[in-house]
């Protein structure tokens, strides 16, 4: 008996990774969330109120979305965003999208990913959002090459059916990770501070459809734009670790006395003041930032909130961010994130960003009964299904522990807040 619950479970352990859509999902998910009759999944948020994103709006509201391990193609945030502007209330939206290539400032003609663009607002324009889709998984891509063959048929006849899926996802996901710690590190990030550059520089009117050249922190109207608008992330997985990673860097060489940003362009003071003002959300979703923070250095400067951060405080006036509010997804039940420890920030994250970190422990898998041999819930759903859960997009929206949440959010949601 014993051996026969060992197998099933592994068995099913084995279709929920693969993703097939057809086979995982029509096979076996059919069956396991046949009997969910009540939605009793968990969802507990630790830390202090937060208003959302939706406040942000009447001031202009810019948003990047930073994806993940494996390949993505341009509209992977799609049903995030649809969902997202729904429960925010923007009806309106101007034609299509618009199209940044991403490109490195120095070494002009190095690709570094795309970035799509979308537009939404409500009725009477009060209200705006532009929405930036980051899309830097191609600079990857030629490495990956490396262990193509194994997909091939040559090699993966060899392998069981389920084996050969598993492995197809693993080869296409699990050296991103790598890379991103490796040789990649460094154009990776540059995406993301190109991305973060084109955010504030440019609004909707002033973008051309296609843009095909890199983003100056000097551009005509930068600092204008970068003192208007409302600025925050959506990150997903190893998105969240290439988001601090990037605004660390940011906080490096804005706090240094070095006028190099990177290679010959320099950093533009106007911007650094305007910065210390902000307040920034970063929303990370299946987070894993203490997974990936294993055989790296701290940040630069840690474990001096209280002189950055506080008003009172000896280097207050060397603050990157005012406030960084740091909103750390993680379902239990997804074997690849993770939610952030007491202390984390203060031992690991830079001083600078003034971090504040909330956790939102939920189930986004069903946990079900596997007919008497244990409890089970969808791996793969865990990891990526967020962009499809109500209960995720209002708290992103809405925030918890105000007036303003969403009756989702106070019906479904414990609060536990954290008070000094």
């Amino acid at each position: 008996m014993f051996e026969l619950k060992k197998y099933t479970l592994t068995l099913c352990a084995f279709i929920m990774l693969t993703g097939c859509s057809s086979f995982g999902y029509g096979v076996t998910e059919a069956i396991l969330d046949s009997n969910q009759k009540n939605d009793a999944r968990i969802c507990k948020v630790t830390g202090r109120p937060f208003s959302g994103l939706q406040p942000l709006l009447k001031d202009g509201l810019k948003v990047l979305m930073v994806h993940g391990i494996g390949e993505h193609t341009s509209g992977y945030a799609a049903e995030f965003l649809d969902k997202l502007t729904a429960e925010m209330g923007l009806n309106k939206t101007s034609p299509g999208y618009k199209t940044i290539d991403l490109f490195d400032p120095v070494e002009t003609t190095k690709s570094l990913g795309t970035m799509r663009v979308h537009h939404y607002f409500n009725k009477d324009h009060s209200k705006t959002l532009l929405f930036y889709e980051l899309l830097w998984s191609s600079i990857t891509q030629e490495a990956k090459k490396v262990i193509a063959y194994d997909s091939t048929g040559e090699y993966s006849h060899r392998r069981a059916d389920i084996n050969n899926l598993l492995k197809k996802f693993s080869n296409d996901t699990m050296p991103d990770s790598f890379l991103y710690l490796g040789d990649h590190h460094q154009d990776i990030l540059t995406s993301f501070i190109q991305a973060y550059c084109w955010m504030a520089a440019k609004n909707w009117h002033d973008l051309a459809a296609h843009t095909t050249h890199s983003c100056d922190f000097h551009a005509p109207g930068f600092s204008d734009n970068l003192q208007k608008n409302h600025y925050a992330f959506v990150t997903h997985s190893l998105g969240s670790r290439i988001t601090i990673d990037g605004l660390q860097r940011m906080a490096h060489v804005l706090g240094s006395d070095s006028n190099i940003y990177h290679g010959s362009i320099k950093k533009p003071q106007t911007a650094v003041q305007i910065l210390k003002e902000k307040e920034t959300y970063i929303f990370m979703l299946a987070n894993q930032l203490p997974i990936l923070q294993l055989g790296r250095k701290k940040a630069e400067v840690t474990q001096q909130y209280a002189n950055y951060c506080q008003a009172n405080g000896t280097l207050f006036k060397d603050r990157m961010y005012q406030s960084t509010k740091v909103i750390a997804f993680n379902d239990p039940n997804d074997i690849a994130s993770y939610p952030i420890p007491y202390g984390f920030s203060q031992q690991y994250l830079d001083s600078r960003l003034c971090i504040d970190i909330s956790n939102v422990e939920i189930n986004i898998a069903s946990v079900t009964d596997l007919f008497g041999l244990g409890t089970f819930a969808n791996p793969l759903t865990a990891h990526s299904g967020y962009k499809s859960d109500d209960r995720v997009i209002a708290l992103i929206a809405k925030g918890i522990g105000t007036d303003k949440s969403a009756d989702i959010v106070n019906q479904r949601c414990r609060w536990l807040e954290e008070v000094d």
